[in-house]
């Protein structure tokens, strides 16, 4: 409770949410995940298979951030999305891959598959001046 600042009680509801949170992916509800992985790319083929792995997954991948941390070692973050069993399980083999030094999978359940759609986050372009003829723009 002191390393996290907070109450007994607000601890205990953490808990109790984290564990509904873990019988929820275990069940296969719709969900997102973000899996984060570091491996070294000089390990023969890994970066292929990686590829080739997240390729099988299909529109399951939905974003990938790949970052290079030194000479030997990449991280990379894929964003993914369908039932969460299957997300967990998809997420084990990619870290269990041998190359991969370090792993980690945050599930969030319960989100509902939506579809492909724009709009707007309250980002707006800047309109522009409209101008009269004969007036030079500053």
């Amino acid at each position: 409770m002191q390393a996290r600042g907070c109450s007994r009680s607000e601890l205990l509801r953490d808990l109790a949410r984290a564990e509904v949170a873990k019988a929820k992916v275990r069940s296969g509800v719709d969900a997102v995940a973000t899996l984060t992985i570091v491996y070294d790319h000089h390990v023969r083929d890994l970066s292929e298979k990686l590829t080739d792995l997240q390729h099988e997954l299909g529109e399951r991948v939905r974003a990938t951030l790949h970052v290079h941390l030194s000479h030997d070692l990449c991280l990379e973050v894929i964003v993914m999305r369908g039932k969460s069993d299957q997300l967990k399980t998809i997420a084990d083999r990619i870290i269990a891959t041998r190359g991969v030094s370090h792993g980690g999978v945050e599930i969030i359940a319960g989100v509902p598959e939506g579809h492909e759609h724009e709009h707007e986050h309250g980002h707006s372009r800047p309109r522009r001046a409209k101008r009269r003829p004969g007036k030079r723009a500053v």
